[in-house]
């Protein structure tokens, strides 16, 4: 992953420079579905999915799964260039498990997308105990054609809260992935959830400093959101829990960014649940809003990513 100490506008080292220093222009990303399911869905773990996954398997935004690839990539390829002029893409395969396939069916999809002359990466969430041999040989031969980037749903440290949630793997499972991705050279983004019931700053943050300590690419914090017809929002409509003010939640994104090395690259410091499921918290359906001023605090209170980091390793 080319990685650009320019940060500009943003006083973090966000994605969007890390792009335009890579490929010298803005890169969008495309949402595509692979059909997959989930082993916390098909009977393997569970049935119900973790705690806080919509019935779309977070991808609510992606494509329609009946489409071959092809389709779906000119689709919303298609939609991006009537608003803006875009050349470059990046694959993003969003929903569900995308490894949780034979690995021909993964060869023959994510073949097909890497493929497209518009599409400079390829980004793949998945769990980390959906990652074999076979997959992750089939992950180093596309890497060499272009870049792969491996997007990993660790969400906490903490096994407690890891057994509320249903993440359903243990933490080594998470490190041994890890591992076995970078010794072929992958790149590894890790999603942690911000706000998660029972959390206090301090777990967050060792999390955040955890994660320091791991040879990952890049992070995307989320947004605790409570979707509708989720078990969690069962538990916050009967008041087991509350979510986040955004001003709660911008002093813990800055606190975490202030903790995070600046090697790491964040891909999301925030995220817009879709609007006809989202029961709580609604002022995060105000995306730019929540990052103008994250990034105006961030620069009146003159900090930045890895101030503390910086601190702490010297």
């Amino acid at each position: 992953m080319c990685v650009s100490m320019k940060w500009l506008e943003k006083p973090y080292h966000s994605l969007d420079y890390m792009l335009k220093e890579c490929f010298s222009e803005k890169v969008y990303k495309l949402s595509l579905n692979g059909g997959m399911t989930c082993p916390n869905r098909d009977g393997k773990l569970g049935n119900s999915g973790c705690i806080f996954c919509s019935a779309g398997g977070s991808g609510d935004f992606a494509a329609d799964a009946a489409l071959d690839i092809d389709t779906q990539i000119e689709q919303q390829r298609s939609l991006i260039c009537k608003k803006r002029p875009v050349n470059k893409f990046i694959a993003y395969f969003q929903a569900y498990t995308n490894t949780y396939a034979p690995v021909e069916y993964l060869r023959d999809i994510f073949t097909k997308a890497i493929s497209h002359p518009d599409i400079v990466a390829l980004s793949i969430g998945t769990r980390p105990d959906c990652l074999g041999d076979d997959v992750l040989d089939l992950l180093e031969t596309l890497n060499k054609e272009k870049p792969v980037w491996i997007e990993l749903g660790l969400q906490t440290i903490h096994e407690e809260t890891a057994r509320y949630i249903r993440r359903g793997y243990p933490l080594s499972c998470f490190e041994n992935s890890v591992k076995n991705l970078r010794d072929r050279n992958l790149e590894v983004i890790v999603h942690t959830i911000l706000g998660l019931p029972g959390e206090s700053k301090e777990k967050v943050l060792q999390t955040i400093s955890y994660l320091n300590t791991q040879p990952i690419q890049g992070i995307k914090m989320q947004l605790l959101h409570i979707l509708s017809g989720t078990d969690l929002a069962n538990d916050y409509l009967s008041g087991k829990f509350q979510a986040l003010s955004m001003d709660d939640y911008l002093d813990l994104v800055i606190s975490c960014l202030e903790h995070l090395s600046p090697d790491i690259v964040i891909h999301r410091v925030t995220g817009d649940g879709p609007k006809e499921l989202l029961i709580a918290p609604q002022w995060s359906s105000a995306k730019r809003t929540v990052l103008n001023e994250l990034h105006h605090r961030m620069k009146l209170q003159d900090t930045w990513q890895g101030k503390y980091y910086k601190e702490e390793h010297q």
